[in-house]
């Protein structure tokens, strides 16, 4: 089978809007841009004939390894501004190692569900709230010492390999809350999206090792034709969102976020109650 037939021009289209358009929000965000892949390549998926509840494991699993290249080539670009906090990645990434490889692996095909979607959606519906209020985080807050961050980041990348996500959607918050000023809370949350994307993308591969291919193309859960065609297109405009992103002041961030935020907890919130 040629390349033609594993991606005919409409899809390709297709998938180089989504590229382009997750790997702007990756560098503005830092957010991996999961939560946009996840619903769209769903539907791509479906229309493909793949049966439901297959269709969202690979959009999940296809979004969580594109994230690897997208967040690469953003955490260059916040590199370069002098943004990210690599003690802090260095003091989480172990245990979103663990995390992560613990939902791709296992969690996966057995706790995603309405429970979960609903704490989610509530979760980040409060951190959105929390920083559209602006309420400054007490004074004296700081991040926890090794064994804090480490379990911050098993709870991190365990939700993102659930979900799909590069984890800025928990990671962001949680150091802002912590007093890390939100340019390298956005900077440092892209460097943690590597490692996120390598565990959960390990444990997809894991989980699905002797899974029947739904798609020409496909292993397992990852479908490698749409894989190639979205990192392509995101990891040319991750720098574009990460230089947009620190020309804006921490005031219109901060609003961005919490609006991206909302949507993200609406869209939860709804797969909550529709079951």
């Amino acid at each position: 089978m040629n390349w033609l037939e594993l991606l005919p021009p409409a899809l390709i289209a297709e998938l180089l809007v989504l590229g382009v358009c997750a790997g702007f929000l990756a560098g503005l965000f830092g957010i991996g841009g999961g939560m946009l892949l996840v619903p769209f390549m769903t539907l791509i998926l479906s229309h493909r004939e793949v049966e439901a509840s297959m269709a969202v494991k690979m959009a999940i699993a296809t979004s969580m390894a594109t994230i690897l290249f997208t967040s690469l080539s953003s955490v260059r670009a916040h590199h370069a501004h002098g943004a990210v906090r690599w003690a802090l990645v260095r003091g989480i990434a172990p245990g979103i190692l663990v995390g992560g490889l613990l939902a791709g692996a296992g969690a996966f095909s057995l706790l995603k569900g309405q429970a979960l979607a609903l704490v989610f959606g509530l979760f980040v519906s409060f951190s959105a709230t929390q920083m559209l209020r602006g309420k400054k985080p007490a004074p004296h807050r700081q991040m926890p010492g090794w064994a804090g961050q480490s379990a911050a980041g098993t709870g991190i990348g365990f939700l993102s390999g659930l979900v799909g996500a590069g984890g800025g959607f928990v990671s962001v918050p949680f150091m802002t809350w912590c007093n890390v000023p939100i340019h390298n809370a956005v900077a440092t949350s892209a460097a943690l999206g590597v490692p996120v994307a390598i565990a959960s993308t390990l444990g997809y591969v894991i989980g699905g090792w002797n899974m029947p291919s739904a798609l020409p193309g496909a292993v397992g859960y990852l479908y490698l034709p749409a894989l190639v065609v979205i990192a392509v297109a995101s990891v040319t405009m991750a720098p574009l969102g990460a230089r947009a992103a620190h020309a804006m002041n921490v005031a219109q961030l901060k609003r961005a976020f919490a609006v991206l935020l909302y949507g993200l907890a609406i869209y939860m919130l709804f797969k909550a109650f529709s079951g």
